[in-house]
């Protein structure tokens, strides 16, 4: 539990970290090639200790480094740029009503009435977040942009645990060697796009202003790095494995309380009374979504995203919907 609460607050900061740096002049695709860049370069040595997994994963690694790691923060910090870090992350949320939409209408399977409730519930509170009834008040573009987010934090979700029995004859894959890898994939995807040639490398030699308070951006990188992604990740993998799915799903919704938390503090983002509880109301949703999941819709849905993937093999997929 400890583990997973360090996780929730690890994950947690990023956006608050991230946003003085934007606002110092890099843009939001630099910002998440340093990210994700810096923490496959300290997962390198563990990724050799897996290099196993490039033969037996394949489809595996490629789905998680384009969905997981650089579709998921991409998006995420496109959209900082534009809204608050709590509207962005709680809006990521929405990830557990879009699977069980995907599994509903596309699957064309029964989810449960619990389920149902969590969609409802999320998507109400959402509407109070983004305040619907003063028309949309926050920036469009950003909310796409955060949307975007919570499509690849869907696919986070089906291939988190995927493979991590053995089928086939063949060894279950250390989910820590997924992680190390998906690093590796989501550089080399975010070097193609975010052409960090181009980035403007003084901002990191200088400060950067935090609601007023001068911070140097090489800390801040550091923080991103070393304890948003890299810490964040390991962490939050190993007490998935020592807790059950339901228990790390309801901690893994803390990551959004942390950050507006942290966003409020640190960034003076004040929410109105009535975006608290929508925001409360968007969390309650996704717990309930994540935990009333059935698990065949999953092993489906993370089978679908292998193929599309590029994978060859045909494992069952993933356990846990929610576990981050």
């Amino acid at each position: 539990m400890a583990l997973a609460l360090l996780s929730a607050f690890a994950f947690g900061g990023s956006g608050v970290a991230a946003k003085p740096l934007i606002e110092a002049g890099l843009e939001p695709l630099h910002v998440t090639w340093l990210r994700v860049a810096g923490a496959a370069l300290i997962m390198l040595p563990l990724a050799w200790r897996h290099r196993g997994l490039l033969r037996e994963r394949p489809g595996l690694l490629l789905g998680f480094g384009l969905l997981a790691v650089a579709g998921v923060q991409a998006f995420y910090f496109a959209a900082l740029s534009r809204i608050p870090v709590g509207v962005a992350l709680l809006i990521e949320y929405l990830a557990p009503a879009l699977v069980l939409g995907w599994v509903r209408f596309v699957q064309r399977r029964p989810v449960t009435r619990a389920a149902a409730v969590g969609v409802v519930l999320a998507v109400g509170g959402l509407c109070c977040v983004v305040e619907v009834w003063a028309g949309l008040r926050l920036d469009g573009i950003g909310l796409l942009l955060a949307l975007g987010a919570a499509c690849c934090q869907v696919g986070y979700f089906v291939l988190s645990d995927h493979g991590s029995s053995a089928e086939d004859g063949r060894r279950s894959a250390d989910p820590i060697g997924v992680i190390a890898y998906g690093l590796l994939v989501g550089a080399v995807v975010l070097t193609l796009i975010a052409r960090p040639w181009d980035m403007d490398w003084t901002v990191l030699t200088r400060d950067a202003v935090m609601n007023g308070v001068r911070v140097d951006a090489l800390l801040l990188l550091a923080w991103i790095v070393l304890v948003a992604t890299v810490t964040a990740y390991l962490t939050g993998v190993v007490s998935i494995r020592r807790l059950s799915p339901q228990v790390a799903g309801v901690v893994a919704c803390l990551e959004a309380v942390i950050a507006t938390v942290l966003a409020w503090v640190l960034l003076g983002e004040h929410l109105s009374a009535v975006q608290l509880v929508g925001g409360a109301v968007v969390l309650l949703g996704a717990f309930i979504a994540q935990s009333s999941a059935p698990k065949a819709p999953a092993q489906v849905s993370s089978s679908a995203l292998d193929r599309k993937s590029g994978g060859d093999h045909r494992e069952g997929a993933a356990e846990d919907l929610g576990a981050r």
